[in-house]
């Protein structure tokens, strides 16, 4: 997207969006269960309140994003869609989604604010793929976003060939989740292993693998060695180091700090994941005087960012995303 990204500001590239539809954004959450209490420590994390969830959660998320933002170094993020759970015959799963998030919402927002850039989401299993990547691209994306556990992708499908070499062909790149996830329910865990990743990559597909494949929960199966075995095989695969202020996740940092994976991370956050220095402070990897400096900011994207600075990600790291994004060339 860039030809000299280390002349830009930083990016976060991995912020989540969400909404009720308060705004008409066509975005809702169905949160039940445990998922609920781990909502409402989220919204406080950012400085919102369970109660915001029935009220203008689309305004009020948008403007808490935005202050967080505009309270940090950074120069823009990447803010993420998220699609509906679909079959392997291209039939939403009724009833499994928790969550939806437009594709024209987070290219709205985008056109709206300079600091967002849009992430779409989409099921390449769907009837329309094709056409809704062509009209996401005519729209402005610079990314592409699915969680194949979750949303039930076998990115390995022969039958997604076609939309893989179309991704490539407008050097669109994909941000998959990989590894453990909790926050959103789970079709498919075996998903998470990143060789489920091989067919997009081997089309030619820039592939971001989101969390570095590293665990969420204590039980979860661990995959990160399997991504930096990957690494050696696919130069075009790529870890972000979303979540990594939360103690699982953050179990492999010191390998993703030396070389050959140190460069190929990319900075995320995923926002509104709670951001915390104490596992960083506990285990060595930062000093009690930035752990005290930043734990407390009241910019979680800034807390994220300097923390993960301090803890020895290069300059590159925040900025290496500018030349992997796809430029867009908006046509509607």
């Amino acid at each position: 997207m860039a030809t000299n990204p280390s002349a830009l500001k930083p990016v976060d590239a991995h912020v989540h969006i969400v909404g009720n539809g308060s705004s008409g954004s066509g975005c809702w959450m169905r949160v039940t269960g445990w998922h609920k209490p781990l909502a409402a420590y989220m919204l406080q994390h950012i400085g919102l309140s369970w109660g915001d969830m029935k009220g203008d959660l689309d305004q009020l998320y948008v403007e808490t994003l935005l202050r967080h933002v505009r309270g940090s170094s950074l120069g823009a993020i990447v803010i993420l869609a998220h699609d509906l759970v679909y079959d392997e015959n291209g039939s939403e799963i009724k009833n499994f989604s928790s969550v939806y998030v437009p594709n024209e919402y987070v290219l709205k927002l985008a056109r709206e604010h300079p600091e967002f850039l849009p992430a779409v989401s989409i099921h390449p299993g769907r009837p329309d793929a094709l056409e809704e990547l062509d009209r996401c691209l005519a729209g402005g994306a610079v990314m592409m976003k699915c969680l194949p556990n979750c949303h039930n992708i076998d990115c390995g499908n022969p039958r997604y060939r076609k939309f893989w070499e179309r991704m490539a062909e407008a050097k669109l790149p994909l941000l998959a989740h990989t590894g453990g996830e909790h926050t959103v329910p789970v079709f498919d865990k075996n998903y998470a292993d990143p060789r489920f990743l091989q067919l997009p990559l081997e089309c030619g597909v820039t592939v971001i693998a989101a969390h570095c494949a590293t665990k969420s929960g204590l039980f979860d199966q661990q995959y990160f060695h399997v991504f930096a075995e990957m690494t050696t095989r696919y130069q075009n695969l790529y870890g972000d180091i979303s979540a990594f202020n939360v103690p699982i996740r953050g179990g492999h940092i010191r390998e993703c700090l030396r070389e050959p994976l140190a460069s190929r991370m990319i900075h995320g956050s995923d926002f509104p994941v709670p951001v915390s220095g104490l596992f960083g402070w506990l285990t060595g990897l930062i000093d009690y005087k930035t752990f005290r400096q930043w734990n407390a900011h009241p910019s979680v994207i800034e807390r994220d960012y300097q923390l993960k600075r301090a803890m020895g990600f290069n300059d590159e790291t925040f900025t290496r995303i500018w030349k992997l994004l796809r430029t867009p060339v908006i046509t509607g």
